[in-house]
């Protein structure tokens, strides 16, 4: 299993994790009492469902190693085991972040490591 994690997030609140030097999730994570993440074969179901005909978007790739016991792969939509973070996202974890622009089609992924 590649140890690549993505996360979806709007811009607005990745600059705000940018300027305070760590990522405590968006409120659908704080609500729920980690963050939410999807491997490469799982993310864009996530934007489909989770994200759909939203814009203003950035992906983030984030080194699943570097996260430490705080990771957790557990049971989720439809049986898969998805990651969930149980603690904030220290930025030097993020491997990139790319726009995750939204066209006709839906989506619009870069090559994603480990699909």
């Amino acid at each position: 299993m590649s140890q690549i994690i993505y996360k979806i997030a709007p811009k607005a609140l990745w600059r705000e994790a940018e300027r305070n030097g760590r990522f405590t999730g968006a409120p659908i994570d704080i609500a729920d009492g980690f963050i939410h993440f999807s491997t490469a074969g799982q993310v864009r179901e996530t934007a489909a469902k989770h994200f759909a005909g939203q814009a203003d978007l950035l992906l983030i790739a984030i080194d699943g190693a570097k996260l430490g016991e705080a990771l957790k792969y557990e049971v989720s939509r439809g049986g898969a085991l998805f990651p969930h973070l149980y603690a904030a996202l220290a930025l030097d974890a993020v491997l990139w972040v790319k726009p995750l622009p939204h066209g006709a089609g839906g989506h619009e992924f870069p090559a994603l490591e480990g699909e």
